[in-house]
């Protein structure tokens, strides 16, 4: 199967905590109630490949995986989903991990391992380089900030995807500072939550439309700025296109973002409008939170 997407950053375990609402909506510090712990495929870059995989793209993953029994689940796992993986890096790293305790709330904490792909640095980029990937590379390119800063800034100025589509999320409000180091691209389509754009802003935002305003004086391209159930943004020079949310009962957060991000990334692939595509993300991340997707 020949790609149509490239999904590059984190491929990792997810290990998720949640309560049992029977029991507890809210989970006081200190806690210990009972719920629920999944263990799933996750990280951004995979998460956003296996969404872009149900609207019927061809993502490949490009990251670093272990060589431990943890690696090779993970690697059957995403081959039974359609993904191709002939191109991750293996490593003799432990396979990164990401575990979460979430509330109705959103997320109460959490911890990303990510020292394998951190470690493996410009080395997933190697299918890319040697031509194995087509050079230049002209489709969408989905990038997640789990990478390094030096390597976000490797990724974006390299020759062979000077052609590219190319979509950048910060992985996490902890690291979207590293989003400073694109800022200035000429064509990058930047996507964050409020929380994100404003550390990235360095300063307190009130609204998306606001966000996105203040991301393209800062030298974005394009940003596309959520803010959980009030308007989203989505700004260019010259024109900004918001889309709300309907009112639902929230059932899970975690992964929002991603299916938002893909389902955005596919409506435009499909040849969707700016404003076309943007109610599509919110649909689909929409059912996500509500438990239908």
């Amino acid at each position: 199967m020949t790609p149509d997407v490239l999904c590059i950053g984190c491929v990792l375990w997810d290990v998720i905590g949640r309560p049992d609402p029977r029991v507890a909506r809210r989970i006081p510090r200190g806690a210990d109630i009972p719920g629920r712990i999944v263990k799933v495929p996750g990280g951004v870059a995979l998460t956003v490949a296996m969404a872009l995989r149900r609207y019927g793209m061809r993502p490949t993953l490009l990251g670093a995986v272990g060589r431990d029994g943890e690696g090779e689940l993970l690697v059957e796992s995403c081959v039974a989903m359609g993904l191709l993986t002939d191109h991750l890096t293996r490593t003799d790293d432990p396979t990164d991990r990401y575990i979460a305790i979430e509330s109705p709330d959103g997320v109460l904490g959490a911890i990303a391992d990510a020292r394998s792909l951190e470690a493996a640095g410009a080395r997933i980029l190697e299918p890319l380089a040697d031509g194995r990937l087509g050079r230049p590379w002209r489709g969408p390119v989905v990038l997640d900030g789990n990478v390094t800063a030096p390597l976000l800034r490797e990724i974006v100025s390299a020759p062979m995807l000077a052609d590219a589509d190319l979509r950048i999320v910060p992985a996490s409000p902890g690291k979207a500072e590293r989003l400073r180091a694109v800022l200035g691209h000429p064509s990058a389509v930047i996507y964050l939550n409020l929380e994100e754009a404003g550390i990235l802003l360095d300063r307190r935002m009130t609204s998306a439309p606001d966000a996105a305003s203040a991301l393209l004086e800062a030298g974005a391209a394009r940003a596309i700025v959520t803010d959980g159930p009030r308007h989203a943004a989505d700004a260019t020079a010259g024109r900004t296109h918001l889309a709300l949310p309907d009112e639902i009962e929230v059932v899970r957060q975690l992964g929002a973002g991603d299916t938002f991000m893909a389902a955005h990334v596919a409506a435009e692939a499909r040849g969707a409008d700016a404003p076309g595509a943007l109610r599509a993300a919110m649909e689909a991340a929409t059912a996500y939170v509500a438990g239908r997707g």
